[in-house]
Formats: C-alpha cells, sequence, structure tokens
C-alpha cells in the first residue's frame, strides 16, 4: 500500500494534478521524475519543474527535473533514460500532460488541433513506447493515463470535435496496451475526474474563480492515483477510473476533505462522464 521505494516518471509535473500526484509519492518516499517543459516562471501559470522538485524533496521524495516538451520524440527518450541512471528504473508512468482548446471546428486553428493531437495522443503514445523496456523490469509496473472512458454521445463531439479526439486517442492507447501488455503483468490504467478540478485549465479557460469554487482540490486524483499505483499490476488493468468511484473502494466515505468549498454540493460536472 505504499510507493517507497518506487520510481514515478510523471509527465506535466511542474503544477496541478501531476504535481499532487508526485507530493503523494513522495511523501511515500518514492523517486519522482518531473517531465515537463516548464523551466523559467510563466506569468499566467504556477510552478516549474524546479520549484516542483523542491517541494517533493521537501515532501519526503526524491527528484529529478527534466526539461521535456513530450512532443519531441529525442527529448523523451533521453528523460528515460537520465530517469533510469538517477534512480536505477522506472517502476511507474503517469501520462499526465494534455493540451485543451474548447473550440469549434471553424474556431480551431490547425495549429492548435496539432498541439493537442501532438501532445495528447502522440505524447503518451511515446512516453508509454519510451518507458516500457524499463517498466518490464519493475516487480510491480504501472501505467496510469489521465484521460476518460470513451463515450461516443455526440454531445461530447459537437462544441470541440478536436480536443474530443485528441482525447479520446490517450484514451484509446490505454485501451490497446492494456491489452498488448497484458501478459506482461503491465497495468495500463485511465484516470479521469467526476468533478472539476482547481487547476489552471478550469481557471484559466472555464469560468475563473467562481467555477474553482464548485471543483474539488487536485488532492483527490492524487489519492485515487496512489490507491491504483499500488494495486498489484496483473490484477489492475484495464479500467477506466473515476476519482469519486476509487475513493468509496478505498474507504473514504466523506468526500467533502476534497471540496475547495468545504460543503459544496453543486459542483462543476467534469467532461465526457454522462
Amino acid at each position: 500500500m505504499s510507493l517507497a521505494g518506487r520510481t514515478l516518471f510523471i509527465t506535466g509535473a511542474s503544477r496541478g494534478i501531476g504535481l499532487a500526484i508526485a507530493l503523494r509519492a513522495a511523501s511515500d518516499g518514492a523517486a519522482v521524475a518531473i517531465a515537463a517543459k516548464t523551466v523559467d516562471p510563466h506569468p499566467k501559470l504556477e510552478g516549474t519543474i524546479h520549484t516542483a522538485a523542491a517541494a517533493i524533496a521537501a515532501a519526503g521524495g526524491r527528484a529529478v527535473a527534466l526539461a521535456c516538451d513530450i512532443r519531441d520524440e529525442d527529448q523523451v527518450r533521453d528523460a528515460v533514460a537520465r530517469t533510469e541512471a538517477a534512480f536505477g528504473g522506472i517502476d511507474v508512468l503517469v501520462n499526465n500532460a494534455s493540451a485543451i482548446s474548447l473550440t469549434g471546428t471553424l474556431e480551431t486553428p490547425m495549429k492548435r488541433f496539432d498541439l493537442m493531437h501532438q501532445v495528447n495522443a502522440r505524447g503518451t503514445f511515446l512516453c508509454s513506447q519510451a518507458c516500457i523496456p524499463a517498466l518490464r523490469r519493475s516487480p510491480n509496473p504501472h501505467i496510469l493515463t489521465l484521460s476518460p472512458p470513451l463515450n461516443l454521445n455526440p454531445r461530447w463531439f459537437r462544441g470541440h470535435a478536436a480536443y474530443t479526439m485528441a482525447k479520446y486517442g490517450m484514451s484509446m492507447c490505454v485501451l490497446g496496451m492494456a491489452e498488448e501488455f497484458r501478459a506482461d503483468g503491465i497495468a495500463v490504467n485511465a484516470l479521469w475526474p467526476r468533478t472539476g478540478i482547481a487547476t489552471a485549465a478550469i481557471r484559466n479557460l472555464l469560468g475563473g474563480e467562481a467555477a474553482v469554487a464548485r471543483c474539488r482540490t487536485p488532492d483527490i486524483m492524487a489519492d485515487a492515483a496512489h490507491w491504483i499505483l499500488t494495486r498489484p499490476a496483473r490484477e489492475t488493468t484495464g479500467n477506466f477510473f473515476i476519482d469519486e468511484d476509487v475513493m468509496r473502494r478505498a474507504g473514504v466515505a466523506d468526500l467533502d476533505r476534497y471540496a475547495v468549498v468545504p460543503g459544496t454540493k453543486d459542483f462543476l460536472p467534469d467532461f465526457f462522464l454522462d
């Protein structure tokens, strides 16, 4: 039930949900590779790979800060090699990095379309491909991708087809790789929130502070990820987990601890869940 002694490679872990997952693992004494682009402070986004590494160390873990654009194959493979050199292997890959643009077909520039598909679908595929040789050597290997259950209801395509396609590309990686690597004992699962999570995407794109007040904190995703990643890999694969369902399975009946505003009942619903 612990990630002590394990090594996690987390994409986009300089802030938000990725950082929360890293800090939860660090509290067990895990080692974390932070593979993200933000090296210098951003005017609109908190955190860099260096501030994340410091926070992980303060939480009790070990960290290596890796400047890495997951669209670049050479950078990804170098980051994986540096992680193995630093910590002796990789036990967990968390595909957290994602790009979003909630725009219709005519309002989506091809540059933005390409970005979402390169980061979301291609990045997930590439990082998984690069980490699998190391994961095969782990006693309990996991790939956890932050993507939704596949849901072909047209409502999830109508307003933002490009984003939905890119996000479902991540989910299709889960679907395919879970079966492809089942015999290797590599668990491949997805995790998605039931409600909005208080991140920069909510604050900057989906309603500002009023929307954040109707969200849960990233801690619910971190605790759910921890529960999944401490399961036996051969017994826990091919699942599309929802955060609050995971926490109830973990024995947490009162989820109010995760509300940005305690007592909130009217949470902002997340995408892709009917």
